[in-house]
């Protein structure tokens, strides 16, 4: 197979990794962000960014978390690792990832690729980034990992306390997104170049600009701690199979 890559871009370009952890996590329901609560003996965002140091392409890793938590953060997870650097987040995870695209093109210029990972998924298999890497620098300007749908979609009609069914949702046209998401330089600063566009995905922005994105294959253990639910699964997971056990 003959792999094309990227004009300018080769398959050992200098790449960057946004780890965004400055949201609230209200609906966790603990008493601190989200990133800094413990799995086990290491908080969520210690899990993330362990994962990503791991990876021989990732020359910085940029952790963004709420601007009173940056010194903490430091002490967390920049001991030992040149490569991390920390930087305050803005008040929506959009103004968290400009803020780390900024901090990107002043630290490390020559950056060609950047991956943007939610630090809610700590427990994102090494090879998940790795196939996102691969995509974009053999070619793909925004990239995406995606599981299949196993539960069956229905489309609903709501009408005050009423909620009825419209119809069902082909599920083999469905994925469910995960991070990371990678992009070509030129491609994330571009969908990102209007300070008023918000989204909760970063692809979502490159596909209003014009930019294709393409799917690679996720991991189970990609997923999102968002509830008690999630959090209770992904400390089962950890003290099952032990961090440096975990893909």
């Amino acid at each position: 197979m003959t792999v094309h890559y990227l004009p300018g871009v080769q398959r050992s370009a200098p790449t960057a990794v946004i780890v965004v952890a400055a949201g609230s996590g209200e609906r966790l329901g603990e008493s601190v962000p989200k990133a800094f609560v413990e799995l086990d003996d290491r908080t969520i965002l210690q899990h993330a960014v362990s994962r990503i140091a791991r990876l021989p392409a990732a020359n910085l890793i940029v952790v963004v978390v709420p601007g009173r938590l940056v010194v903490r953060a430091r002490m967390d997870v920049m001991f030992g690792r040149p490569r991390v650097q920390v930087t305050a987040g803005g008040a929506q995870r959009s103004d968290s990832v400009r803020a780390g695209i900024e901090h990107i093109m002043a630290a490390a210029p020559e950056t060609e690729v950047i991956l943007v990972h939610d630090a809610a998924r700590p427990l994102t298999p090494t090879a998940v980034f790795n196939r996102v890497i691969d995509a974009v620098t053999s070619g793909h300007r925004a990239v995406v990992p995606g599981i299949p749908v196993v539960d069956t979609l229905k489309e609903v009609v709501v009408e005050g306390e009423r909620v009825s069914v419209r119809g069902t949702i082909d599920r083999e046209m469905l994925r469910a997104i995960q991070t990371p998401q990678g992009f070509s330089v030129d491609a994330l600063t571009r969908a990102y170049a209007d300070p008023t566009e918000l989204a909760t995905d970063d692809a979502g922005l490159a596909e209003r600009c014009g930019i294709p994105v393409h799917v690679v294959e996720g991991d189970a253990l990609a997923f999102k701690i968002t509830t008690p639910w999630d959090l209770r699964i992904a400390r089962g997971v950890v003290a099952e199979s032990g961090p440096e056990e975990l893909p």
